[in-house]
């Protein structure tokens, strides 16, 4: 069974920065892509940053220039760096991960139990 547990959130003054990760851990064949989500309250989740295992990336354009998302392929993690932080990017923070567990199936999403991000103004 996969299990995706992020790390790395808390409390933060408006301007400071957060290192989140994400590791992947079970029974995985191949890992197409990882990335973060968040949602606040009252509010859908929404995509802040992918990347796939060949490292092409994309940024939701809220947080491009300030955030950076990267991997380990070998070790099923993804880290998200989160600079110039401020108050709108409080939410809860969600891995995610698609990925198969057999060769001969289709890539499915699996998601983490969420970390929470505050920022303070």
């Amino acid at each position: 069974q996969v299990q995706l547990v992020e790390s790395g959130g808390g409390l933060v003054q408006a301007g400071g920065s957060l290192r989140l990760s994400c590791a992947a851990s079970g029974i995985i064949f191949s890992v197409n892509r990882m990335g973060w989500y968040r949602q606040a309250p009252g509010k859908q989740r929404e995509l802040v940053a992918t990347i796939t295992s060949g490292g092409s990336t994309n940024y939701a354009d809220s947080v491009k220039g300030r955030f950076t998302i990267s991997r380990d392929n070998a070790k099923n993690t993804v880290n998200l760096q989160m600079n110039s932080l401020k108050a709108e990017d409080t939410a809860v923070y969600y891995c995610n991960a698609d990925l198969k567990t057999y060769r001969y199936t289709l890539s499915i999403d699996y998601w983490g139990q969420g970390t929470q991000v505050t920022v303070s103004s």
